[in-house]
């Protein structure tokens, strides 16, 4: 390991070294800032219900594909496709991975430097004293329409990000999981605990954990069925590339099950933080909780504003806001820097820096689009980005991946790869019904469903 972040691809220190680094790729702003709109919008704990069934019944049978693929070839996506079928279309696959990774990174940093500024504006005072809705809009406003400042704290994002992926796999994405990952688990239990002892908490724990079961629909599944798919990074060849650093003598299974497990429960916490706090903070309308890019940074100022220390409850949740993105970022950018790696032999640090570059140049349009510019705005660049590459691309990437395994591949051979540490593999028969019919199923079904309601 030595020449980590020379050329060579490097490997986990330890098992539990991989679950921090893939549970901090799921864990991202989609399981702490996405999760709780989504619960919100769609009737809240029996959206949590149908999340769980999601994650258990696709969601862990999608991780453990991607994580045998990359551990029984050992590449990056678009190796591992070449190496499993040479001479075919199927490296196409991976190179949609690549493409949508560096993307999803373009945006997805911008809304990181958000928590970059709000963390900068909740440290001196901003969001003390009377806040009306009116003024926490204009504050919300006035940061992304100057475009000095989102691009300053934007910057800041990839820079933080190709420093780390600079640094390899050992001393770049384990070292900092390590650091980041127990102190996001640190900070979102301490606030669950500061939400559910609010006055008046009580009513948003019942909307939160009461489900109402009449509430079900096939709308409901397909929103659940989706936020459990994307929460995962799932579909662009993360938990490929991640997987490919795995031992053979570790359990892939335990593994993924893991890493599903942690991102579930953290997505469980920010739910207990948001609606207890909503529920209990006067002036806010819970119902008003609606799904857009900004909304998070709308309203999290009048609850900090109306808290008793609201101030230390407010630099804590953006700390977390940003913790949790950094850990997404870093495996966003991992995905395209272990493919020049791999297929063009660059180093990890010239690698690293070039797709940084390209991310921030790409997402310039993107972090100019919420206000700084009026045609971008307009249009609502951001948003359609997000549609494109954070639902569509990602479920295309998906289907494609669960189709290779299931009939091309082949379940056989995956199934000897998942027996390598793990000799008796006892969910097994739901594993096949998954990749082969359930999973395929499901995401044509989220596809159709995205593309229609756009």
């Amino acid at each position: 390991m030595a020449n980590d972040g020379l050329n060579t691809r490097g490997n986990w220190g330890s098992k539990l070294a991989f679950i921090f680094a893939a549970s901090g790729s799921a864990i991202g702003l989609g399981s702490i800032w996405r999760f709780p709109i989504m619960v919100g919008l769609n009737g809240g704990a029996v959206f949590v219900f149908a999340y769980l069934l999601a994650v258990i019944l696709i969601g862990f049978p999608l991780m453990l594909t991607e994580l045998t693929i990359g551990r029984h070839t050992q590449k990056n996506p678009v190796g591992a496709f070449k190496a499993l079928r040479p001479g075919t279309p199927w490296k196409l696959v991976g190179y949609t991975g690549v493409v949508t990774g560096i993307c999803i990174l373009s945006y997805y940093s911008v809304i990181a430097g958000w928590s970059v500024g709000y963390l900068y504006k909740t440290l001196i005072g901003a969001f003390r004293g009377e806040m009306t809705w009116a003024r926490s809009d204009q504050i919300f406003s006035s940061f992304t329409s100057n475009p000095l400042q989102v691009l300053i704290c934007f910057l800041l994002v990839i820079i933080l990000t190709t420093y780390v992926i600079s640094k390899g796999v050992k001393g770049g994405i384990e070292r900092w999981s390590k650091i980041l990952m127990p102190m996001l688990f640190i900070l979102i239990i301490i606030m669950a605990i500061r939400a559910l002892t609010l006055k008046g908490a009580g009513p948003g724990v019942s909307f939160y954990l009461k489900p109402d079961f009449s509430k079900i629909n096939p709308k409901l599944f397909f929103y659940a069925v989706g936020q459990a798919f994307f929460s995962l990074s799932l579909g662009m060849g993360t938990m490929i590339t991640y997987g490919s650093y795995i031992s053979k003598d570790d359990n892939l299974s335990s593994s993924a099950g893991w890493v599903c497990f942690s991102t579930t429960l953290v997505a469980l916490l920010a739910g207990i933080i948001i609606f207890p706090t909503l529920f209990a903070t006067p002036g806010i309308n819970p119902q008003d909780f609606q799904a857009n890019t900004g909304l998070m940074f709308q309203v999290f100022p009048l609850i900090i504003s109306k808290l008793p220390g609201g101030y230390i409850f407010g630099l804590l949740f953006f700390i977390l806001l940003l913790v949790a993105a950094l850990t997404s970022t870093i495996s966003l950018l991992e995905v395209p820097t272990a493919f020049l790696i791999d297929e063009h032999n660059w180093k990890r640090e010239k690698a690293a820096a070039v797709i940084g570059t390209a991310a921030f140049l790409l997402g310039i349009p993107s972090a100019l689009s919420s206000g700084a510019s009026p045609f971008l705005t307009r249009i609502d660049l951001m948003m359609k980005m997000d549609l494109v590459f954070g639902n569509i691309m990602l479920a295309v990437g998906g289907l494609f991946i669960t189709i290779f395994v299931a009939y091309v591949w082949g379940i056989p051979q995956a199934l000897k790869e998942i027996s390598h540490g793990n000799r008796s593999f006892k969910i097994k028969p739901l594993w096949i019904f998954s990749v082969k019919i359930l999973a395929p199923l499901a995401i044509i079904a989220i596809l159709i469903f995205t593309i229609i309601l756009a």
